[in-house]
Order: structure tokens, then sequence, then C-alpha cells
């Protein structure tokens, strides 16, 4: 009668190879969590610099349609929108064309440091000069004479 050998072997995992195993799928699972938060943290940040964007054509557009021209300057004000306060300064400045202002909005939530901004824009206002169809543009820059730029337009009969 043949004599078999018989081998031992054992069914399952050490306990050193199961730590190790959760080690391994501990730091996985960190690097998914920390991706995960980088998401949401861009996501909040899209969305408030949208809102802002927002906050800042609006004003825009209230100094646009308003009864008078704005006035040469710095202006700031605060407003609500999306559930958030937000600051808004605009600043008012002269441009090389007589009848245009520049008009700089910086915007930037309530709760921020002041000397901060999410979102800044940049616009301009013009006023009129002559009746429609007179004129098109009269602008004459520092480098061409002073009537080498002007376009007349005849009115139409």
């Amino acid at each position: 009668m043949r004599h078999l050998k018989l081998y031992r072997f054992t069914l399952g995992f050490t306990l050193i190879e199961v730590l190790a195993a959760l080690v391994i799928v501990s730091i996985g699972m960190l690097a998914v969590i920390q991706a995960v938060n980088q998401a949401v943290s861009n996501g909040a940040y899209l969305r408030d610099k949208t809102v802002a964007q927002w906050v800042a054509m609006n004003q825009l557009t209230l100094m646009r349609l308003a009864q008078t021209p704005p006035a040469k300057g710095t202006s700031s004000g605060e407003t609500e929108m999306a559930g958030q306060r937000w600051k808004w300064t605009a600043e008012v400045a002269e441009t090389p064309i007589e009848s245009m202002k520049r008009i700089d909005i910086a915007v930037r939530a309530a709760d921020a440091d002041e000397k901060s901004q999410l979102v800044s824009i940049t616009g301009f206002f013009g006023e009129k000069i002559a009746k429609p169809g007179t004129l098109i543009a009269q602008y004459t820059p520092a480098t061409l004479p002073p009537n080498a730029n002007a376009i007349q337009q005849q009115p139409k009969p």
C-alpha cells in the first residue's frame, strides 16, 4: 500500500493579509472622497461666479436704462440674488469719445473681504449726439489730425 502524503491547505486569510487589504482599500476610498469633495467645491465656486456675473450684468443694465446718464465716479450697493447677499461697486470713467462713458462693475459676496471680487465686467454707456441717421461717429484720436476721422452721413430725404 502506498502511503499518501496529505497536504494541509488553509482555507481563509491570515490577519495580516486582511489588514493589508483594508489599508489598500482605505487609501483608495480616501482618494475617491477627495475627488468628490473637489468636484463639489468646484461646482459651488462656479455657481457663485455665475450668480455674481448675473448681478453685475443686472447692475450694468440698470445703469444703462436709467433716465439720466451715470455720473462719473464710484458708486456701490447691495442686492440679493439666488438666496445670497451680494455687494457691487461701479466705477464710471470718461473715455476718449466725449459722448461715451466706461463702466467697470465688480461684485463680491456680501460677507467677503472688502478688497476681494468674484466677478468684474466692463461696459459702456453712450449718449446720442445727434438725430438718428445724421451722424454715424465722430471720434478723433490724439494721433490723427482733428478732422481726419469724422464720418458724416447726409440726412435721408
